[in-house]
């Protein structure tokens, strides 16, 4: 029975491990993809083919980043989950402060931009 009962536990850390993944690579998808866009969007506002406001690519931009870094930030819970040292557990915790306090900074850059 104690057989099972690892085998039932790996099987879970394993789970964890692929959605710990996949929401990283979900997080770089949708930066790279604000990232792009800005840029596509800036070098058509630079040769005159659209009329977007500068301030409006980069709300767009600043959105797409805290919205990448709120499934970074899920990722590392997960990842906590699974982590079995104290010291990965305070670097998890490091990182998702940073990536936190950056996301709220970004977010309130963006509600400036929404009120101006």
């Amino acid at each position: 029975m104690s057989l099972l009962a690892i085998d039932v536990y790996g099987l879970f850390f394993e789970f964890l491990h692929i959605l710990t993944f996949f929401f990283e690579v979900t997080g770089a998808i949708i930066i790279i993809y604000g990232g792009l866009t800005a840029i596509v969007k800036m070098l058509l506002l630079e040769f005159r083919r659209i009329k977007i406001p500068y301030n409006q690519i980069r709300m767009s931009l600043t959105s797409k980043i805290v919205f990448g870094l709120e499934f970074l930030i899920a990722a590392d819970i997960l990842a906590t989950i699974v982590a079995p040292t104290q010291q990965e557990l305070i670097m998890l915790a490091v990182v998702v402060v940073i990536r936190t306090v950056l996301g709220y900074f970004l977010e309130k850059e963006a509600l400036e931009f929404e009120i101006t």
